[in-house]
């Protein structure tokens, strides 16, 4: 009995030292991509970097505090979680509240600006988990394991496609579905599901608009090269001009103001011009080592909605780094996905670090020991 106390107390120590390891790297290649933009827009060319890193601190504690939060309240924050998200996904909309970029009103700016998308992902994850543990052996049941969840998805969506942010929509949908798999959901749900996607994704594409001109400057970049294939063209230059080991760290030309969002969510392209092809392997093994810990340990959580939620961001991360490392590579169409840990955004790095420390309170209770 003393042994399962200690290890109660415990956190998973090679998951945090993966999510500190990430999160260091990135605060580093932040400043190498930011100084040159940030010099010339504040006159400081440490101030992107000087902001990442009072968040870093800040959101590293956050972690620590989090994992010892009582799974109990955890659950209970949940569905408060959700609506608040939904809430202020509404908020975008709000003049004066709302802010727009690039054509897409996806930000919120209460005292500070941040992406309500980034809450709904996480309220999405709770709110499943708790209904998965809850529902149990109901949920091959339509009433109990479809329409509440559709419920909640189909509103996340409404509003994600409103601003529109069908990058984050694709995202909660591919989470949602996982956990509901999970869950024990008949694998016809699934069919539909994915079948309503891709009709939804036809209507899109066909009305035209931005999406249809980024499906065309995905296949074929040089069709515009000054607009719309000007980005991705000026991320395929980065991360051919690494080579095998790169140019050297702080030796990149790209982030001299020729690739937009270089510190942001391009800034794997430079990490790939300045650390070569085995830099960037090095850090996507980081990634998948964090990736395989995360499902390592939602397999080994005695709890129910513990084990859902660490799978649900889990696989969210898994996504995130996928869909950004593809866009960057030209492997996807352009999306705003960031890198996480990487990408510079405060609030941003907070809710990730944040659902890190779910992730480690919930290693306290794992069943098997740490490896």
């Amino acid at each position: 009995m003393r042994d399962v106390q200690k290890t109660d107390t415990l956190v998973d120590l090679p998951f945090l030292l993966l999510t500190v390891l990430l999160t260091a790297l990135g605060l580093v290649m932040i400043y190498s991509a930011s100084y040159a933009r940030a010099l010339y827009e504040t006159g400081d060319s440490a101030y992107f970097f000087k902001r990442q890193l009072v968040f870093s601190l800040i959101g590293i504690a956050a972690m620590l505090g989090i994992s010892r939060v009582k799974p109990r309240l955890i659950r209970k924050l949940a569905f408060p979680l959700l609506g608040a998200s939904v809430l202020f996904l509404a908020l975008v909309f709000v003049p004066g509240i709302g802010q727009s970029e690039n054509g897409a009103t996806r930000w919120v700016r209460l005292g500070i600006s941040f992406q309500p998308s980034e809450i709904a992902k996480l309220g999405v994850i709770l709110s499943y988990a708790a209904m998965i543990s809850a529902f149990q052996e109901r949920m091959e049941t339509f009433r109990w394991g479809i329409a509440p969840f559709a419920a909640i998805l189909v509103v996340i969506v409404v509003l994600l496609r409103l601003e529109p942010h069908n990058s984050a929509i694709v995202i909660i949908a591919c989470t949602a579905g996982t956990m509901l798999f999970l869950g024990g959901v008949k694998y016809r749900w699934f069919i539909l599901g994915g079948t309503v996607m891709l009709l939804g994704l036809a209507v899109i594409l066909g009305a035209g608009g931005y999406e249809a001109s980024r499906i065309t400057a995905w296949r074929d970049p040089f069709s515009d090269p000054t607009d719309n294939g000007y980005q991705i063209l000026q991320s395929l230059y980065a991360i051919g001009s690494g080579g095998l080991l790169g140019l050297g760290f702080g030796q990149g030309r790209q982030k001299y103001l020729y690739l937009p969002e270089e510190h942001n969510d391009y800034i794997f392209a430079i990490v790939c011009e300045e650390l070569g092809l085995v830099g960037a392997l090095a850090i996507l093994s980081l990634y998948m080592l964090l990736i395989l810990r995360g499902y390592w340990i939602a397999m080994h959580v005695r709890d129910r909605f513990l084990a859902l939620t660490v799978a649900g961001i889990t696989t969210l991360t898994a996504l995130q780094v996928f869909f950004n490392i593809g866009v960057v590579t030209n492997l996807l169409p352009s999306t705003g996905i960031s890198l996480p840990f990487f990408s510079y955004g405060g609030t941003a790095l907070l809710i990730q670090l944040g659902e890190m420390g779910l992730v480690l309170g919930a290693s306290r209770q794992c069943s098997a020991g740490f490896l």
